[in-house]
């Protein structure tokens, strides 16, 4: 059997219960998106349940979905990448990652500055794509490089591609991470590479993470110990800092993960596909870009079929999210929300899931349909839709 899962990164469907403690009260990604845009039909999401996991406008609930559906809460602290995909694999974190919303401390900064020869720019929390139209002139007449955070747990270096080749940036990374330990260990450090000149610059697609390793088991160390590919899509394989997969594909955008999803779906091996779609997050949702966002959700959307179509008899598609990011919040940051959770099988029942406590159980059910060792947290709802 294989489980393929599919993180619609920072689709969000609705404020977690603790949204308040974040400040994300009212967040609703899904449901904002829609009503900015005086309601949004989804199809193929809907053939598969969506509208009856919470109200969306232009969407009726389906008397007769396709497949199981639910809404899933993080037991972790934080609203960041790293802590979602590694709850959706069974670890729950419950200490949160530092945060520096005044810019990381001289001991930090001057121990990278000393290592990589350079002094950095900026140091506070920023918008990426505003602070290399603020720094980038600068960064290209110095060589410096633009270190930036955000409301999450993360050390962001901007560097410009014709000044600071890709391998020095990311080597650069690999020095910031391992700085960051203790007290400053940050969830991630991040390269974001960008080009162009004043007044047109623009982020590649050579964005690369370095995460912390998990500290536990994931469902993907426990499917790998058994014997099972893990095959790793998008950030995935940054996320979980390279544990428990067996490979991994790099992508440049949406359009090319959803084309890498249905190429390795049709490899028809049995284990984990698992796939990280970034653009809703990265492109959209931070940028507060409501059409963009949309427009991405309608192309996920258009090629589902041929997702599902590429499936084999005994495959179960689950998608869901990792966190929020809504687009009509205030701020450029993740949302604290609950996300949803469809899940497509041939033999999957077509049934309420309801609310389920944590991102845990999804990993849980995945290590049950391939009957491994069980993960550290959450409920297998494997009965429930086989």
């Amino acid at each position: 059997m294989r489980a393929i899962i599919i993180i619609l990164d920072g689709v969000g469907i609705g404020h977690a219960p603790d949204a308040d403690e974040y400040g994300d009260l009212g967040a609703q990604t899904l449901q904002h998106i829609a009503e900015k845009l005086g309601g949004i039909f989804w199809r193929n999401m809907w053939k598969l349940g969506l509208a009856n996991i919470f109200p969306i406008e232009g969407m009726t609930r389906n008397s007769h979905p396709q497949g199981a559906f639910a809404r899933m809460v993080e037991k972790s602290v934080g609203k960041d990448s790293t802590s979602g995909h590694w709850e959706i694999g069974g670890l729950i974190v419950t200490k949160a990652f530092p945060v520096f919303p005044n810019g990381f401390p001289d001991e930090v900064i001057e121990k990278f500055e000393k290592v990589i020869g350079k002094k950095v720019l900026y140091n506070k929390p920023a918008s990426g794509t505003e602070i290399i139209k603020l720094f980038g002139e600068k960064h290209i007449e110095t060589g410096c490089p633009i270190v930036y955070t955000s409301a999450d747990s993360v050390f962001q270096i901007a560097a410009h591609e014709k000044i600071v080749p890709i391998k020095k940036l990311y080597d650069w990374c690999e020095i910031a991470r391992k700085i960051l330990v203790g007290k400053y260990g940050v969830a991630r450090v991040i390269a974001r590479p960008f080009i162009g000149g004043p007044g047109d610059f623009t982020r590649t697609p050579n964005r690369h993470d370095f995460s912390l390793p998990p500290f536990g088991k994931t469902m993907l160390d426990l499917a790998k110990d058994a014997g099972y590919p893990v095959v790793a899509i998008g950030k995935i394989f940054d996320l979980y800092a390279k544990h428990g997969i067996t490979e991994h594909f790099h992508t440049d955008d949406n359009a090319d993960g959803i084309k890498q999803i249905i190429e390795q779906i049709k490899n028809h091996r049995d284990g984990i596909l698992m796939a990280n779609l970034v653009d809703f997050d990265m492109k959209y949702g931070h940028r507060r870009d409501v059409i963009g966002f949309a427009a991405a959700l309608r192309q996920f959307d258009n090629a589902l079929p041929e997702i599902m179509a590429a499936m084999n008899d005994s495959d179960v598609l689950f998608i869901t999210a990792d966190h929020g990011n809504d687009p009509t919040h205030y701020g450029t940051d993740h949302t604290r929300e609950q996300v949803p959770l469809l899940v497509y099988g041939k033999k999957v029942e077509n049934v309420s899931l309801g609310q389920r406590e944590t991102f845990a159980d999804l990993g849980a059910t995945v290590c049950d349909i391939l009957d491994t060792e069980p993960t550290a947290n959450g409920t297998s709802f494997r009965k429930e839709i086989m």
